[in-house]
C-alpha cells in the first residue's frame, strides 16, 4: 500500500512487474518443443495422406494446389502480431517438407539459379522442392510433357512490360493445364564480393535487368563498366569469382553464391511485379473459393462476334479480368483471344456462360482453374 500511495504522490501511474527474460525464454522455449512436437504429429499424419494415396502418392497428385489455397486462406485468417503474409511463408515451407515426405516434387523453371524464375518457383513451393532449371520457357513446357519434371512454372506477365508471348503461343497448343499461380515482385539487388561500392568496377545482368536499373547506376557507380549478360543467374555467378565485379540479380543471387549485399530495390521504377503460372497434367482441382479460369479462342469470322461472346459472360455475371490477343500463326490476319474470368469450371454459372459463349467460336479451349495468389 505505501509504494501505490507513494507513485500517486508522485503523480505517476504504480511501477509494473519488472520484465524477467529468463523467465520469458523459458517461456519461448517450452512453446518451441511444444511446436516442434506438433509439426512431427502433422508430418505423421502427412505420411499417413500419401499412403492414403495410394503407394507413395502415385496415383493421385503430391501436390494439390487448390488443397493448400484453402489451408493458406485458413492461416492467413488468424489474427496475431505475425503479419500474414508471415504466416503464410512459414506454412508454404511446412506444406513443401510434407510433399517431399509422400515423394519429391520436381518443378522445371527458367533458369539458372538466382533468377526471378528460381525465386518465385521457391516463394511457391518452398525449399522442399527438386528444382530443374532450363534454358527457354519452351522448355519449362516440354520437361513437363516429357515427364522431366511434374510441374512447371513460367513467367505470364509483368505489370510494367505485359504478357510474355513465348509462354501464349506455346498455351495454345499443350496438353498442359494451368494448376496455380505466383506473383512475385521484380526487386533487383546490388550483389558482389566486394565489401564497398568503390571497389566494384564493372557491374553485370541481363540487358532487362540492367535497363531497369539504368538510373541507378548512373547516380552511385558512375564508373562502373556495364556489361550485359544472358541471365542475372550468370552475372550473379561470374561476381563470385570476381571482387571487382558486381551484379544486378534477385536478393536469392546473395545466398546461392554466398556475396555481399551493396544495395537493395535499385529498380528506378518501384511497383513491378511479374506472375508466374504453375503448369501441370490436365487435371483441375476443386474450387477454393477465389479462384481464376483461362481460355484461349478464336472467333468466328463475323460482325459483332466477339461482343456476342463478352455478352454470353456478362449474361451469367461472369467478370472477365483480362482479355488479349496474339497472331494465330495458322492464317493471316486471324487471331486468338486470351482470357481470364474470375470462378472456377466446376461453378455452374461459369458452365452455362462457356457453353453459351462456345456457340460464337470457332474453337474454345479450357486453360485451367486454379486459386488466385492472394499476396
Amino acid at each position: 500500500m505505501e509504494k501505490e500511495q507513494s507513485g500517486q504522490e508522485h503523480g505517476g501511474p504504480a511501477a509494473g512487474p519488472a520484465i524477467d527474460l529468463t523467465t520469458l525464454r523459458a517461456e519461448i522455449d517450452e512453446l518451441d518443443e511444444h511446436i516442434a512436437g506438433l509439426l512431427q504429429r502433422r508430418a505423421a499424419v502427412s505420411l499417413q495422406v500419401g499412403r492414403a494415396k495410394g503407394g507413395a502418392g502415385q496415383s493421385v497428385p503430391v501436390y494439390v494446389p487448390d488443397r493448400e489455397a484453402v489451408v493458406l486462406q485458413h492461416v492467413r485468417s488468424i489474427a496475431g502480431p505475425l503479419s500474414p503474409d508471415a504466416v503464410v511463408g512459414i506454412y508454404r515451407e511446412i506444406l513443401s517438407a510434407s510433399r517431399s515426405l509422400q515423394r519429391p516434387v520436381r518443378v522445371a523453371h527458367l533458369g539458372p539459379a538466382a533468377t526471378f524464375g528460381h525465386e518465385a518457383a521457391l516463394a511457391h513451393f518452398g525449399r522442399s522442392t527438386t528444382l530443374v532449371p532450363v534454358t527457354t520457357n519452351s522448355d519449362v513446357f516440354t520437361s513437363v510433357e516429357k515427364g522431366d519434371a511434374d510441374y512447371g512454372l513460367v513467367p505470364f506477365e509483368n505489370s510494367s512490360e505485359g504478357p510474355v508471348n513465348e509462354v501464349l503461343d506455346r498455351l495454345v497448343d499443350t496438353e498442359l493445364r494451368v494448376c496455380a499461380e505466383v506473383t512475385i515482385p521484380v526487386a533487383q539487388t546490388l550483389v558482389s564480393k566486394a565489401g564497398r561500392l568503390a571497389d566494384v568496377q564493372r557491374v553485370r545482368s541481363h540487358p532487362q535487368a540492367l535497363g531497369q536499373t539504368r538510373g541507378w547506376l548512373a547516380q552511385y557507380l558512375p564508373h562502373a563498366a556495364v556489361e550485359p549478360t544472358s541471365s542475372t543467374g550468370l552475372a550473379a555467378e561470374q561476381a563470385a569469382a570476381d571482387p571487382t565485379l558486381a551484379a544486378v540479380a534477385p536478393r536469392i543471387a546473395a545466398e546461392v553464391f554466398d556475396l555481399h549485399v551493396l544495395a537493395e530495390n535499385i529498380q528506378d521504377v518501384s511497383g513491378n511485379y511479374t506472375r508466374f503460372l504453375v503448369l501441370g497434367p490436365a487435371r483441375v482441382g476443386a474450387p477454393s473459393g477465389r479462384d481464376r479460369t483461362g481460355l484461349v479462342f478464336s472467333i468466328k469470322d463475323r460482325v459483332g462476334a466477339l461482343r456476342d461472346l463478352t455478352d454470353a459472360f456478362a449474361s451469367y455475371a461472369v467478370n472477365l479480368s483480362s482479355i488479349q490477343s496474339r497472331p494465330s500463326k495458322r492464317r493471316v490476319w486471324d487471331y486468338v483471344f486470351f482470357v481470364e474470368l474470375d470462378g472456377h469450371i466446376a461453378e455452374e454459372r461459369v458452365r452455362q456462360a462457356l457453353k453459351r459463349a462456345e456457340e460464337h467460336t470457332q474453337f474454345l479451349k479450357v486453360l485451367g482453374s486454379w486459386p488466385a495468389d492472394e499476396s
